[in-house]
């Protein structure tokens, strides 16, 4: 039987409807100037968000035999960001919204069905 980090299980479900981008669609967004134009940046760098979907390409790339206790960590931070940020979104052109483009930097698209 193939033992799990804990917690996986647990948050599992909710990271795999919070992420709805595969890693290569995300990894694509990754390079666009808009996912680049949006997010806190502490040191003038590169945004919260911005390293937050690379790290999200990275445990998507994983096997979930592979997932670390820190990647489950990270999950549940990314689900607790788009259930939270998902919330509060904006009443028109959501398509080029600077909120959708920050759900996106974690990896959901809020217009993908």
């Amino acid at each position: 039987m193939t033992h799990y980090a804990d917690g996986l299980d647990d948050v599992w479900d909710d990271w795999s409807a919070a992420v709805n981008l595969t890693p290569k669609q995300l990894e694509d967004w990754l390079e666009t100037d808009e996912s680049k134009s949006v997010g806190d940046k502490s040191d003038g760098g590169e945004s919260t968000g911005h390293q937050s979907g690379r790290r999200i390409v990275k445990i998507l790339g994983k096997k979930k035999s592979e997932i670390t206790e820190d990647d489950v960590e990270w999950m549940k931070k990314v689900v607790g960001y788009v259930h939270r940020h998902s919330a509060q979104g904006p009443s028109s052109d959501v398509e080029n919204s600077r909120w959708r483009y920050s759900l996106m930097n974690w990896g959901n698209d809020p217009l993908k069905k």
